[in-house]
């Protein structure tokens, strides 16, 4: 009998139900074949989620829960969420800001542009609109053209760290149109004034000759989307520099890094196959 109670103990474990799985979703498969995923949401998307069922003819609701999903990296999901707001508010220029980033976030070029397009002619003082839609022309190759658009950014921006970002994308796209004297002339303004502290900042810092391109990234950078960001600016120092290998270093380890959202890896990829 005591044989069979310590069988039936045994067992008992694996008569437990087995926990439910978090589930992860495909967002982007890179061109080499890998394949990144959303992250597991923690609360924020089904408080948000809740919110916007309790209220679903307010705008704002179909904003928050896709801010929400964006920050688990469910762009896909946000993009689905701000178009459901698009069709209760179709000239609600912020929705089209949201939805223009994320179809910038899964590398939806057009989809994107078409966005800001249409947003800039609701509300042409947007900052979010100017500042992504730099993003996509710079990714294209259009340096004069993103030039414009971060110009157009920079005279509204709506924090330190975003003018801090304004300032470096500016910068780099004047330097990549071959505008070296207003690329000069944008630092020696000095209008980050700010004391916000960011992998911008840093990379300005790099420009203005303050820091020396190897102590760019220190210890405390550990984050995907922060090695990403702050390589590829690397990277792009290096071809204003005229150091092509040293580019491309710089632009692979912002692969590496695995920061696949941020701006500094999409754009990393496109100048990894941009002819030289």
């Amino acid at each position: 009998m005591r044989h069979h109670l310590v069988i039936a103990a045994i067992a008992l474990p694996l008569l437990t139900p087995p926990r439910a799985v978090a589930q992860t979703t495909l967002q982007y498969r890179s061109p080499s074949g890998i394949e990144y995923r959303s992250q597991v949401d923690t609360g924020s998307v089904k408080r948000a989620q809740t919110a916007l069922d309790a209220d679903a003819a307010n705008p704002q609701r179909y904003i928050d829960l896709g801010i929400a999903q964006s920050g688990v990296r469910q762009f896909r999901e946000a993009i689905v969420t701000f178009t459901k707001g698009l069709a209760i508010a179709p000239n609600n220029a912020l929705l089209l800001r949201w939805r223009g980033h994320r179809y910038l976030s899964t590398r939806q070029f057009d989809l994107a542009v078409a966005d800001f397009e249409r947003g800039a002619r609701i509300d042409s003082t947007m900052y979010g609109i100017w500042y992504h839609w730099g993003i996509v022309r710079f990714a294209r190759g259009d340096f004069n053209g993103a030039a414009d658009a971060f110009g157009k950014a920079l005279r509204n921006p709506p924090d330190g760290g975003e003018l801090q970002g304004s300032i470096d994308w500016l910068w780099m796209s004047l330097s990549r149109a071959g505008r070296h004297a207003e690329a000069k002339a944008l630092l020696d303004r000095k209008p980050d004034t700010t004391t916000v502290k960011n992998a911008y900042s840093q990379r300005i810092a790099m420009y203005r000759g303050l820091t020396p391109p190897e102590r760019l990234l220190t210890p405390a950078d550990t984050a995907d989307v922060q090695m990403s960001t702050l390589n590829f600016g690397l990277g792009n120092y290096y071809l204003v520099k005229g150091d092509a290998s040293k580019a491309r270093a710089a632009f692979e380890q912002s692969i590496a890094a695995g920061g696949w959202p941020g701006f500094g890896f999409i754009v990393s990829e496109l100048e990894l196959r941009r002819p030289r």
